[in-house]
């Protein structure tokens, strides 16, 4: 049974391939609620599980930037404050702070009915990285790619396997994947 990862990004599904056997992208817009990022991809999950037909299962993800010197900001409005004020100037809040250790956090939200019956049944599963924001450096990646910097390079710079191999949804993903074959290790729990 394929599992449908919902976004418009192919990237993040050929990321999803790379740990998940069967993965189908779904390009359907949820309604994205206000909240932590738990709370927005336990949402949509069920959102989309009920839309989509309600059998096979539904994968969503909610990322955000948190940066340390502006309180975790801007966390799970990282899309927005992208849109609206650009990493350029996410950059120059941080340019003045001594602190400027930050952290990529996804979180997956996994719908699924267990028992064809049953109730739907919505798991997460978190993976982070961390990292310091930086000046704009690097021409690959998206968002706030060229201001991350993990271990001396930014998300910008690397090529997508090795931005893959690090990445925040990477660790989710491959935390998912070990939950799906059996092993629940690091496994948040049923929402």
């Amino acid at each position: 049974m394929p599992i449908r990862f919902v976004t418009s990004n192919e990237g993040k599904a050929d990321e999803a391939r790379e740990y998940l056997d069967d993965v189908e992208r779904v390009d359907y817009d949820y309604t994205e609620i206000q909240g932590d990022l738990e709370t927005v991809a336990a949402a949509g999950a069920r959102d989309a599980f009920e839309a989509l037909g309600g059998v096979d299962p539904v994968l969503v993800d909610d990322a955000g930037l948190f940066v340390r010197a502006l309180d975790g900001f801007p966390g799970p409005y990282s899309s927005y404050v992208e849109d609206t004020l650009g990493v350029d100037r996410v950059w120059r809040l941080c340019e003045a702070e001594d602190d400027r250790r930050a952290h990529f956090r996804t979180v997956l939200a996994y719908a699924h009915r267990p028992e064809e019956d049953g109730d739907v049944q919505v798991e997460t599963f978190e993976g982070s990285v961390p990292g310091t924001i930086v000046a704009p450096r690097g021409d690959g990646g998206f968002g706030y790619d060229p201001i991350f910097e993990h271990d001396g390079t930014t998300m910008a710079e690397m090529s997508t396997a090795e931005k893959n191999a690090v990445s925040h949804r990477g660790r989710a993903l491959a935390t998912f994947a070990d939950w799906l074959a059996g092993e629940p290790a690091q496994r948040k729990g049923a929402q």
